[in-house]
């Protein structure tokens, strides 16, 4: 996919995410739909959206792609719980911050923002690395990411058995064995799975108008984290990536993968348990922002440094 293409296709989004932003204006939504739309986009749109993106017929995949993705995923996910121990030290976090910047540098919107974009923006096969991404996010934030966030994980390991948690194995199951589905699931799949990239970018929209941004922008330890987590880490794991040999698309889903805003799944569970949130939500409201325009640059900057 050119630079050109991914521009242009970034630039729809943005249009989509406009609307949002003037719908919450005009007063067409409140909270309560938001939260409904929510709803929705993560329990019936994002895991219609994964399975389509399996039955569309533009995913190829053998076997060794399949476990590429699943070493890629695995690799991607200790570095990142390295990277959250590491970067609030670099910061400077104390206290209840540095657990909340350990939590935002492993948990992002991988798959409300992450599955969506990467079906409009990147080529079909990077659907995988996709949902590889998000299995090991639901893996992962109910033992680990729970327990830095003090809860007992015997409680919560049966929130993995999630929508998009069981739609996402079921992909994997479907691409390893080549099984197709009956035409009319298929066709019901797709035709659900199609409203999830203009449902969630205009729930980003109304979410950007409602977040109270001046506090967040006049936070210096917000910025340094956006620019450590949210820039030089995608670019780094870019150019590592070439190193390595991995081919083009392998490269942009990770990229987009690294580069997606802090998620909204840590802040939720921290909000449930009585927990001070105020940074957390300063977080996503920033990142989330600023994130139209870094992904836009930082895919951008994927594709030129790709191989062919």
């Amino acid at each position: 996919m050119s630079l050109w293409i991914n521009l242009q296709q970034m630039g729809v989004i943005c249009i989509l995410v406009a609307i949002g932003i003037g719908l919450k204006k005009r007063g067409v939504v409140d909270e309560q739909t938001s939260r409904k739309l929510s709803a929705i986009v993560v329990d019936i749109c994002n895991p219609a959206l994964i399975m389509a993106s399996i039955l569309d017929g533009k995913l190829t995949a053998s076997h060794a792609d399949l476990l590429r993705a699943l070493g890629v995923g695995a690799a991607f996910y200790a570095l990142l719980v390295v990277t959250g121990l590491l970067l609030p030290c670099i910061l400077g976090a104390k206290g209840m911050q540095k657990r909340d910047y350990h939590l935002m540098s492993v948990y992002t919107n991988v798959g409300f923002l992450g599955i969506p974009l990467a079906r409009a923006i990147l080529p079909p096969k990077a659907i995988l690395y996709v949902i590889v991404i998000n299995v090991f996010y639901s893996l992962l934030f109910y033992t680990h990411g729970m327990a830095v966030l003090g809860a007992s994980e015997g409680r919560n390991l049966r929130r993995i058995l999630n929508p998009g948690m069981i739609m996402a194995v079921l992909s994997l199951v479907i691409t390893w064995f080549g099984i197709g589905l009956p035409p009319i699931l298929a066709g019901t799949v797709s035709y659900v799975g199609n409203a999830t990239v203009f449902l969630s970018m205009v729930l980003l929209g109304f979410s950007i108008s409602w977040q109270k941004l001046k506090a967040a922008l006049k936070e210096a330890r917000i910025w340094a984290f956006f620019f450590l987590r949210m820039i030089l880490l995608p670019i780094g794991i870019v150019f590592l990536m070439r190193a390595l040999g991995f081919d083009r698309t392998a490269i942009l889903a990770m990229c987009l993968m690294t580069a997606v805003p802090v998620g909204n799944l840590p802040m939720i569970q921290a909000e449930k348990m009585g927990q001070d949130t105020r940074l957390l939500s300063s977080a996503i409201a920033m990142t989330t922002t600023l994130s139209v325009i870094s992904i836009t640059l930082l895919i951008a900057l994927a594709s030129l440094v790709a191989p062919a």
